[in-house]
């Protein structure tokens, strides 16, 4: 199995070659790669290797780069600093990754993954382009804290308190996860575009749910759900029809 590392810290790409020859001694790293302008020039007058292990951040800018100028023809797997969280888009693509510092058996786990799917035809520009998309939409930065009123003060209201957001009677309440109940003047629109839409999900008009609010589901009639939270509700909390398959696959993501 021939591959090519890009990695600007020349520390963490001997690093890497030392654990690709530990975990198979078939493999022949060809070329270790630096930069965003390196890669494109080798890429483009050398016949691509089976499989990249390509950094996402070089020193001269983003690894993606490469991508846009270059048409693929071999799976990658990334290496990154960046946390598990925010890295669901390279399961979504059969992308694999490692997280910093890489271990023997997520490298293990990438070869097994790349071997199983050796032999596949792929349009790997496409599969690329994908998962740009995903990752920037993944790696937004959204909002962490709010500022409440509370008396004469504004204090800090961390997203993680919150189980839910609610329209009552053209007010917009936040309910946290202790109970208490604080307003924004902000509608849920508005709210839901400063929100990780992978934490909170827009149950209905009137309602955001935080998912880890979520303590079980109801079904309802004319097949809807009713959401049943962790803490108590004005009212019930209910999934249209047309929205339950968006919401299975949030809370189950």
């Amino acid at each position: 199995m021939k591959t090519v590392i890009i990695e600007d810290e020349k520390i963490a790409a001997q690093s890497l070659k030392q654990s690709l020859l530990q975990v198979d001694p078939d493999i022949e790293v060809i070329v270790i790669l630096q930069s965003v302008e390196e890669s494109i020039e080798w890429l483009s007058i050398n016949k691509h290797p089976d499989i990249l292990f390509v950094d996402i951040h070089l020193a001269d800018g983003s690894s993606f780069a490469i991508f846009e100028q270059i048409e693929l023809k071999c799976p990658i797997v990334f290496t990154t600093a960046y946390d598990e969280y925010a890295l669901k888009a390279f399961e979504v693509n059969s992308i694999d990754y490692l997280l910093k510092p890489i271990n023997k058996d997520d490298l293990q786990r990438a070869l097994n993954k790349y071997k199983m799917l050796k032999g596949e035809s792929a349009n790997y520009s496409e599969i690329i382009s994908r998962f740009i998309k995903e990752f920037e939409e993944s790696s937004k930065n959204y909002k962490s804290y709010f500022l409440v009123p509370e008396r004469d003060k504004l204090i800090p209201l961390s997203t993680e308190d919150i189980a839910y957001i609610f329209i009552d009677t053209k007010t917009t309440k936040v309910v946290t996860f202790s109970g208490k109940t604080f307003y924004l003047n902000q509608n849920l629109d508005d709210l839901m575009a400063q929100l990780n839409p992978q934490k909170f999900f827009r149950a209905n008009r009137q309602y955001i749910v935080s998912h880890l609010a979520v303590k079980d589901i109801s079904l309802w009639f004319g097949n809807k759900i009713l959401l049943n939270l962790s803490v108590p509700t004005v009212e019930k909390i209910i999934v249209s029809k047309a929205r339950v398959s968006e919401f299975k696959t949030w809370f189950s993501s």
